[in-house]
């Protein structure tokens, strides 16, 4: 999509108020966006792209060593982001490797900020059950970790009860409230703006006054799309889909947030859901959504 479409698009969501517009400037302004470790070389060529003072968030993938996610730390923070390391509870394998990747991220990438998850596996490789584990460890803030992440799931997880999810947010949450960390929930990318809207105020009806980051996908091919969509659990119906933007039919085209996100900043009301930011999937590649960020806020401003 050009610049001038992205122009369009921004004045549709603000024609009859500003506020929206303000709002989704804000949602932009303040963004995060997720890299793996062998995004470093990706990274180095989007930085122009991405404002300063970004939170960059570091996935724990399986096939990825702690001294390669240590370093793609490093490498974001010598850029000017904050980088937000991923931490999967179930794959940590002992409480001295916790420390020490810990450890490493405080000496070499002056690590404030974290995202706590259980993770995938079945069962865990170590003392580490759950996110909330490793937060009730004390180890976050022994080695500078002041802000943390957790994740929250408006469509649902595939594998847990609504109800347990529920939970399982609210202790997280008040672990964290009582070892004075401040907190904020990330949310699974999704395709439908009204599952998001309800599940904050739900969210906010259940005390949770936290600041959520919408994880929203970034441009992306349709079937990379529908791929990570069948992964996650994330719902894809053809009716969604066709809501976000998408033609099942056209497998090759290449669909973005811009509806998503308009729709979000259009329905959200600060007193029923709350502070409110937007967190980039790059399914499409790191500059690719950088770019795509980018030329969408300027669209916005030129409101």
């Amino acid at each position: 999509m050009s610049s001038a479409d992205l122009r369009v698009e921004a004045g549709r969501v603000g024609e009859a108020d500003p506020v929206p517009v303000q709002r989704l400037a804000r949602m932009l302004a303040a963004h995060s966006i997720e890299m793996t470790a062998k995004d470093v070389d990706a990274l180095r060529d989007a930085r122009h792209l991405i404002p300063q003072g970004t939170s960059v968030s570091i996935t724990f993938l399986a096939g990825e060593t702690a001294r390669a996610r240590v370093a793609a730390a490093s490498q974001v923070r010598s850029y000017g982001f904050f980088p937000r390391p991923h931490i999967s509870a179930r794959r940590i394998a002992s409480q001295q490797e916790l420390e020490s990747f810990l450890a490493d991220l405080a000496s070499q990438a002056q690590t404030d900020r974290a995202f706590v998850v259980a993770g995938d596996l079945p069962r865990p490789a170590g003392p580490y059950f759950d996110a909330l584990a490793v937060i009730n460890s004390g180890l976050l803030g022994k080695y500078g970790v002041r802000h943390v992440g957790i994740s929250g799931y408006p469509e649902g997880h595939p594998d847990f009860p609504a109800e347990k999810l529920w939970q399982a947010l609210r202790d997280k949450h008040r672990a964290l409230t009582d070892l004075g960390h401040s907190c904020d929930v990330v949310t699974q990318f999704g395709f439908d703006a009204q599952p998001v809207l309800d599940w904050l105020a739900q969210l906010r009806d259940r005390g949770i006054a936290a600041p959520v980051r919408i994880g929203v996908p970034g441009p992306a091919s349709v079937k990379t799309l529908l791929r990570f969509a069948a992964r996650c659990g994330v719902g894809a119906s053809a009716s969604v889909m066709a809501k976000y933007g998408v033609s099942i039919t056209r497998l090759l085209s290449t669909a973005g947030p811009d509806a998503l996100i308009s729709e979000l900043a259009a329905s959200l009301d600060p007193a029923q859901h709350g502070e409110v930011f937007l967190h980039f999937y790059p399914f499409g590649g790191l500059a690719r959504t950088a770019q795509w960020v980018r030329n969408f806020s300027l669209g916005v401003a030129a409101r």
